[in-house]
């Protein structure tokens, strides 16, 4: 599949196919206002997961808010997707960071836990534009030798975001109550505001063909991205479903999201109850997953460089997503909470790994003109899982020990490996007969 942009999405790039050189200095700064951005998301969230809890409210009160903050990525990405191929991705940026920074502003000064988990939901919908556009912006910078630098770049930043923005809400709600994080988030949403603005890459959005240029156009996407029936991709009407390679991988990267959504919710029940740890070993446990994504994210870009095609992406992928059952599975049976560090960055080594992949294959797949809608797709897929995953793990715990709920997420994760393995097996060979191999 061709790597290159179509006129319409990016204006300085009308004279070739493909960039003379990567634009490094947007990678860094998407990456940096990314990081400061999640930095900040995941500050607000925990500071007003503790301001719910402390305010005495019902008990639909913190389910409420962590599926108002979740589940608009799963509801509007059909939407979400269109806006980001549609409209300049400069403007899109802009506009949401600033209407989310206007809303985090407005959380700092309520305290009825209906008008958080309200405000909460809008912050949501504006997540649910920005991550698409980003993500599809990303592969716009640079050469596609380098996109796989760059999407550990990103991860990366994320990843520094996901550890600096508990600990730090930790310690300034306690210190200071839960206005000063909010603000902060709100900070680095014009951060993001800012930085969208100084982006010189850009998605300008790609016009629907007329009557007369659509077969033309559909012709153009097929030789593009080497996939039949990819004409439809160069419009917005882009499904999942109609590429087989891509929703295989992206149900079995769901299904094992849903597994760590249920460790996720027996972690605290195995490190603290059944093996007796302090809170302090608790946090150094729970930091070694994303401590792994850092260092599997820079793995899998070195990696990537060998494995270009799609089912060798595919695979690597699920390899990844194997690592992550395993670790899950060895939480069950470790002897004491020390031991569950090690195992926490193994399935985040394997958790990075699939992120770069992931990504890859999707870039690889998918027509720049429709990239803002897969990645939305695919976001909602993911979110969506973790939402059912949170469910299972209640379930579990009330069935079960923490040590055979952990166990079973584990076998699940590492059983769907052999079957998406043998299912992707049987979606590529039809390609590979036919020439359009790795």
């Amino acid at each position: 599949m061709s790597f290159t942009t179509d006129r319409h999405v990016e204006a300085e790039r009308d004279t070739g196919d493909e960039l003379p050189s990567s634009r490094w200095s947007d990678v860094y700064l998407s990456a940096a206002t990314r990081g400061f951005s999640a930095a900040g998301d995941f500050m607000a969230a925990t500071a007003l997961v503790l301001a719910v809890q402390a305010s005495g409210a019902g008990r639909w009160a913190l389910p409420a808010l962590l599926l108002a903050e979740s589940l608009p990525l799963v509801v509007l990405a059909p939407v979400t997707g269109r806006l980001a191929d549609r409209i300049d991705s400069r403007r899109l940026l802009v506009a949401a960071a600033l209407a989310q920074a206007v809303v985090c502003a407005a959380l700092a000064g309520v305290t009825e836990p209906v008008l958080m988990v309200l405000l909460a939901g809008l912050l949501g919908c504006g997540l649910a534009v920005t991550q698409p556009t980003l993500s599809a912006l990303t592969p716009e910078m640079v050469r596609p030798a380098d996109l796989p630098r760059a999407s550990a770049v990103n991860q990366t930043a994320a990843t520094f975001g996901l550890l600096a923005g508990p600990a730090l809400a930790g310690v300034l709600v306690g210190a200071f109550g839960v206005r000063p994080p909010l603000l902060l988030d709100a900070a680095s949403f014009l951060l993001l505001a800012v930085g969208g603005a100084l982006i010189r890459t850009r998605r300008r959005g790609q016009p629907r063909p007329t009557a007369l240029g659509e077969r033309e156009a559909q012709r153009t996407a097929t030789r593009r991205s080497g996939m039949p029936g990819a004409g439809h991709s160069a419009s917005p009407r882009w499904r999942l479903r109609a590429d087989r390679l891509l929703a295989v991988i992206t149900a079995a990267v769901a299904l094992v999201i849903a597994a760590i959504g249920a460790v996720n919710v027996v972690e605290v029940v195995l490190v603290r109850d059944t093996l007796a740890a302090s809170p302090a070993m608790f946090g150094l446990v729970v930091s070694g997953w994303p401590i792994g994504m850092l260092t599997g994210s820079w793995l899998a870009a070195r990696l990537a460089r060998r494995w270009t095609g799609p089912v060798a992406l595919a695979r690597a992928g699920l390899v990844a997503l194997g690592g992550c059952g395993l670790a899950l599975l060895t939480a069950a049976v470790v002897p004491a909470a020390e031991w569950i560090f090690p195992v926490w960055v193994i399935g985040g080594i394997g958790n990075g790994g699939v992120n770069v992949f992931f990504n890859l294959l999707v870039v690889r797949r998918v027509p720049s003109e429709a990239r803002g809608s897969a990645f939305a797709a695919v976001g909602a897929a993911g979110q969506f899982a973790g939402m059912i995953g949170y469910l299972i793990g209640g379930g579990l715990l009330a069935v079960t020990s923490p040590r055979g709920a952990a166990g079973l997420c584990g076998a699940a994760g590492l059983f769907i490996l052999p079957v998406a393995l043998l299912v992707l097996r049987r979606v590529a060979e039809p390609r590979l007969a036919g020439g359009a191999a790795e």
